[in-house]
């Protein structure tokens, strides 16, 4: 596999999760120390000029939502790491957590003392119960040595819905209510957790906040691609050599993902598509291979980056059936709270059945990327609005495949 550039990884299977002295012993909490002899103003401008953006998949500027929830005057705010981790093939931020979960803390911790916030929340995927432990664990001994000062973290678990990986349905859900989204505006910054201000932040984007501090934004903003600097944690499933995950800067290729860090296909195959981003994500031709895997380059052929899960298909694969298995994913995950979703979801995976099973027509596809582009805009929350993602890129880069089934 070609050589990666741990940033976010820089710890990965070098300490003891456990034990807080390792941690401490590689320079860990070092940057909370510098963070809070610096003005609350200082540390939001660093990160800003760091150009650090969500590795979430929204890709918004981490600082500018910093200064949002800064300037909002309240007596009590909040920061939440949304560690609700539910896209298909994606476990990055379950490797970060394992692995060095005061990184997490160090970064909650900074934007606490950022925006003058005193309570954090980790809130983890229910699926990962083995990862509570290791959380509480670790937030113990942080307590004990006295290192997060008056900021204090808690975990919550959610219990298993997709939805709750949206920021809105996320504070739904951690205070005791239905996991649904939120409308907005107001934004979290403004009216969040119990309607006082609130910056959720990734795992992954969290993880980078103490490298940022510590080295400075200028170093940060020169890895990668100028726009979406930094480094991308990408989780590698599907028909390549290597099944696996690895971190890259951003201005690397798909090509070289999957052909160099990946190995390439097995059995001498060709390539056919690959879908990154998980399940939300569109699907990619060959023609488009020599794209970065920056949030800005992604959106130039009309794709994502999104959580960093790529799924590769070689020219075996049959992807009007693979398109049908997430359309059915997403009609079980809509929390139904809007029409659009709710209704959409099952007829977009009612008509792909249609077409999978050699039933479909011409009119059938029509309808698909009717319904498609009507709920891209009307679905209150991006679960609703990705889900026919995948239907409308097959669509359109391999409608040979669609015209094969038809009757």
């Amino acid at each position: 596999m070609a050589e990666e550039m741990r940033v976010v990884l820089r710890n990965y299977g070098k300490i003891n999760p456990l034990k807080i002295t390792d941690y401490l012993s590689v320079g860990g909490y070092e940057a909370l120390k510098k963070a809070r002899t610096m003005t609350r103003k200082a540390v939001i401008e660093e990160i800003i000029q760091s150009k650090l953006r969500g590795r979430g998949g929204a890709g918004f500027n981490t600082g500018q939502k910093w200064a949002f929830a800064h300037k909002t005057q309240d007596d009590q705010k909040y920061v939440i790491c949304n560690a609700d981790e539910g896209e298909p093939g994606t476990y990055k931020d379950r490797m970060l957590m394992e692995n060095d979960p005061h990184a997490i803390f160090e970064g909650m911790a900074i934007c606490g003392y950022a925006i003058g916030a005193n309570k954090g929340y980790v809130y983890c995927r229910g699926e990962y119960p083995h990862l509570i432990t290791i959380l509480k664990t670790a937030i113990y001994q942080a307590k004990q040595h006295g290192i997060l000062g008056d900021f204090d973290i808690e975990v919550r678990t959610g219990a298993g819905a997709f939805v709750c990986g949206e920021e809105t349905a996320l504070l739904e859900s951690i205070e005791g209510h239905r996991g649904e989204p939120r409308i907005r505006p107001p934004f979290p910054t403004q009216k969040g957790l119990w309607q006082k201000p609130t910056v959720v932040n990734n795992v992954e984007t969290l993880a980078n906040i103490p490298v940022i501090i510590d080295k400075g934004a200028a170093h940060f903003a020169a890895i990668g691609a100028p726009t979406y600097p930094g480094t991308k944690i990408l989780t590698l499933t599907g028909d390549v050599n290597n099944r696996t995950f690895f971190e890259i800067p951003t201005n690397t290729t798909i090509r070289e993902v999957i052909f160099e860090f990946g190995g390439g296909i097995p059995g001498d195959k060709k390539f056919k598509a690959v879908q990154i981003g998980g399940a939300s994500g569109a699907f990619i031709a060959a023609n488009s291979l020599d794209t970065q895997i920056s949030f800005d380059a992604m959106s130039a052929i009309n794709s994502t980056l999104g959580s960093g899960a790529v799924y590769v298909l070689d020219e075996t694969r049959d992807i009007i059936d693979v398109t049908t298995r997430i359309a059915r994913f997403f009609e079980h995950e809509s929390c139904g709270k809007c029409a659009p979703c709710r209704e959409g979801t099952a007829r977009l995976h009612e008509l792909m059945w249609k077409l999978n099973s050699g039933r479909g027509s011409a009119k059938d596809i029509t309808l698909l990327k009717k319904l498609g582009r009507v709920m891209s805009i009307t679905c209150l929350c991006g679960l609703g609005q990705a889900a026919p993602t995948a239907i409308l890129t097959t669509i359109e880069r391999f409608s040979d495949d669609y015209e094969a089934k038809l009757m």
